[in-house]
């Protein structure tokens, strides 16, 4: 059996060090330019070049995103960020432009490209094109089926790319139009999409124009374009049957908590369905950890039928969780059993907290005693990012996560 590639958002170096070690096999991630997440923190130059560096250390691979819709004056500045990006040893840059990929051919020919899903392929015709021009592989459109990418496979020999989890977006494979009507300066197609979609709307009928009709409005407001998440967790042996080669989870902006959570999921999956296939079944737990993350409920999209007012939300416009993250483990005394822990989130002594930790089953305990860094006992953590060192009944490792229960009231 072919290798299926887990590929995991990396908004910032620690979401990378987090994808990583909770199992992604790859990471996507942006510089402070050309890429289609401005408002995500990215990455400077020099950490760029340091989270390669990191990423190749762990046996794994960086691919660079350089998917805006480039104008006149982006071009200029192209051909030094695309070298760079070469000489710090990305196994891959994402582009989704015509003028980009030529650029990248002249400064950088030995560089791998891969076609983003911004450029709409949704037939093998256009696939092969791409393949034809030497790319490596070619990121599928959201909007085509299963159906579609099996035949695309048949007929090309380009790898094949498709979003498994995250977030649906109302445009057409993320080129959002609305953002940029609705804002000034802020280009949505080169990064800064406003999410205009998901704010309150109603109908305007031409011949009566101060009448304001509302669209399935309830007292918080209107959810036009409320799009559920996208989840094919269930569908693993589909989606390898299909011919993918990579399985991308959305996310270069989503929390810690979410990029971990989910790529170790996926990871568990992938690995009881290529240690065996026939037997493969989604576990319990793998539903109940995607329901602690910050979700909408989970749709297929399109993957398997046309969207139908099913895949949209209409009671209301924000994410559930079962669960809020509020730490994460920086070091562990095992000598002494404590472990030093960064605080993400209010925490007190009594309170009960789940740890999750990359390749070891999740365990509960109650906070028993909490101190400072400086060693005087505390009863609560309350400033963020705030360092303190609690007993734990279980050995634990670096970038464990500590979560506890939503509380009822909330």
């Amino acid at each position: 059996m072919k290798q299926l590639e887990l590929l995991a958002p990396a908004g910032n170096m620690e979401k990378l060090q987090m994808a990583l070690l909770y199992g992604a096999d790859a990471v996507y991630m942006g510089g402070k330019s050309f890429g289609l997440r401005a408002f995500s923190d990215n990455f400077t130059d020099e950490e760029l070049k340091e989270a390669v560096a990191f990423t190749h250390e762990q046996g794994k691979k960086a691919y660079i995103t350089i998917n805006i819709f480039p104008h006149n004056d982006d071009l200029p500045a192209l051909p030094d960020y695309i070298s760079y990006v070469r000489d710090i040893g990305a196994d891959a840059i994402i582009i989704s432009d015509p003028g980009i990929f030529r650029i990248a051919r002249e400064v950088a020919p030995a560089l791998p490209i891969h076609i983003s899903t911004q450029a709409n392929n949704t037939n093998w015709s256009s696939v092969k094109f791409w393949e034809d021009q030497g790319v490596s592989r070619v990121v599928m459109a959201r909007e085509i089926s299963l159906e579609d990418i099996s035949l695309i496979q048949s007929k090309v020999s380009v790898e094949l790319e498709a979003f498994v989890h995250g977030a649906m977006c109302i445009s057409y494979s993320g080129r959002c139009l609305l953002s940029n009507y609705f804002t000034q300066n802020r280009d949505a197609n080169r990064g800064e999409c406003a999410q205009v979609c998901r704010w309150k709307f109603a109908v305007v009928e031409e011949k009566r124009p101060d009448q304001y009709y509302p669209v399935l409005e309830d007292d918080r407001g209107t959810y036009l374009f409320n799009s559920k998440d996208l989840c094919l967790l269930p569908h693993i042996p589909q989606l390898a049957a299909s011919g993918l080669t990579s399985f991308k989870i959305e996310g270069r902006m989503k929390s810690v908590h979410y990029v971990a959570t989910v790529t170790r999921v996926y990871r568990e999956a992938l690995d009881a369905y290529l240690a065996d296939p026939e037997r493969f079944v989604v576990r319990d737990e793998w539903w109940q950890e995607l329901s602690k993350i910050s979700h909408r409920p989970y749709t297929t999209g399109f993957y398997f039928a046309k969207t139908t007012e099913n895949d949209q939300i209409y009671t209301g416009s924000t994410n559930t969780q079962t669960h809020d993250f509020v730490g994460l483990v920086r070091s562990y005394d095992a000598e002494r059993q404590l472990a030093t822990v960064e605080q993400r989130n209010n925490i007190k002594v009594g309170e009960e907290i789940e740890i999750s930790q990359p390749g070891k089953s999740n365990f509960t305990q109650i906070i028993a005693t909490m101190t400072d860094h400086e060693g005087n006992s505390i009863q609560v953590a309350p400033h963020p990012q705030q360092l303190v060192i609690l007993p734990v009944d279980q050995p634990v490792v670096p970038f464990a996560m500590l979560r506890r229960k939503v509380k009822e009231s909330e």
